[in-house]
């Protein structure tokens, strides 16, 4: 039997556009805050339009993509899972780790359109992705609910770290300044507590980019408290 070869060569075939210019502060998984609007465009090999056909039947889609904050020369068998306290080991592949032999991700999102534009081709709308602005995407695959779904599935340590919900307190003139329409989305990310979980210092104030702001919060029990929002 022919052996195939030990490494390949993936080409990036787009990039995502988001509201996240660094990594704190993206959630931790795709879908948990839908809110959240994404659009691929794609590298200009990849511009064909007859590339998509049929995908617009599909209400969600999966993203293969790389973790291009993480990559490193070496990796490690084991992490520590920052839900977990971040000093309890775990096997790598037992994660969803960046820090992985292949930095690739995985994310399911919701396609909410295919628009047309003359400049870049074909661009798809999503909602929910849980990725940095300008990650590089190697792959696109439609969603496939029998075959994708397994609501039975067993979850692992994960069923300890549930993602907790916070309050969020923001006066309303600090609101304002905020864009209509990304403060369902901003709302979401804040409360799904962007802090890393082992951090609980009620006096710290937190400092996250998003859409071209800076938000500054702090967060006290399940209360979250937004102190400034400034234009970056």
């Amino acid at each position: 039997m022919q052996q195939a070869p030990e490494a390949m060569t993936l080409k990036v075939i787009a990039h995502i556009h988001t509201a996240f210019p660094t990594k704190f502060g993206i959630p931790r998984q795709s879908g948990l805050v839908e809110e959240l609007r994404g659009e691929i465009v794609f590298t200009p090999e990849y511009r064909n339009p007859d590339a998509l056909r049929g995908l617009e039947d599909f209400s969600h889609i999966w993203l293969v993509w790389q973790f291009s904050g993480a990559v490193r020369e070496n990796w490690s068998p084991t992490v520590r899972p920052p839900r977990l306290g971040g000093n309890t080991r775990v096997g790598v592949f037992a994660t969803r780790s960046p820090f992985r032999p292949n930095p690739l991700g995985l994310s399911s999102v919701k396609l909410e359109a295919i628009e047309q534009r003359p400049d870049v081709g074909p661009v798809l709308i999503v909602r929910g992705a849980d990725l940095m602005d300008g990650t590089p995407i190697y792959d696109i695959k439609p969603y496939i609910p029998y075959a994708d779904c397994h609501p039975d599935a067993a979850e692992g340590f994960t069923g300890q770290t549930r993602t907790h919900h916070l309050e969020v307190s923001c006066l309303e003139t600090l609101w304002q300044t905020v864009p209509e329409a990304d403060r369902a989305a901003l709302q979401g990310v804040l409360a799904s507590d962007p802090r890393p979980s082992y951090q609980h210092d009620p006096q710290r104030v937190y400092g996250m980019e998003f859409a071209g702001l800076e938000v500054h919060f702090t967060v006290d029990g399940a209360q979250l408290t937004v102190q400034d929002i400034t234009l970056l």
